[in-house]
């Protein structure tokens, strides 16, 4: 199993960096993915449980990622829940206030189906999602 923790602050508030992440599009940019929005919650918000997204990662095929959770201005809990080389694949965002600004807690655990994999995966994670937050802040409205 692995498990990638990233913690990130911002000089914005947690609602609105909570609204700029929930947004599936905007991750385009941060997780370095093709990213299609498939469905809006099932509550009737656009971004809430049972919102998915189809995503593309360089030569891997794509996959469906599904929120679980979702407390606003708080939490994003979500799964992959079709067609990936990962399995028992749970990413967890946390927003809480730090100053004037707010401090991002992710951590994504799951295991690879082939030996190095996940590894592979983790690896790469660890390395683009910290470049793909440092420009939220001026994105950002």
């Amino acid at each position: 199993m692995q498990t990638v923790v990233i913690d990130h602050d911002f000089s914005k508030p947690p609602s609105r960096v909570f609204a700029y992440l929930a947004e599936h599009e905007n991750l385009e940019a941060v997780l370095g993915a093709k990213i299609k929005r498939l469905t809006d919650g099932a509550d009737g918000t656009r971004n809430g449980v049972g919102s998915s997204r189809q995503m593309r990662i360089g030569f891997m095929p794509p996959f469906i990622e599904t929120n679980t959770e979702v407390i606003p201005d708080e939490l994003i809990r979500y799964r992959i829940t079709n067609g990936s080389p990962l399995r028992d694949h749970e990413g967890v965002m946390r927003f809480s206030p730090n100053g004037n600004g707010a401090h991002l807690h992710w951590e994504i655990t799951f295991k690879g189906v082939l030996p190095g994999v996940d590894w592979f995966v983790a690896s790469t994670l660890r390395r683009g999602i910290p470049k793909g937050l440092a420009p939220v802040d001026s994105a950002i409205s």
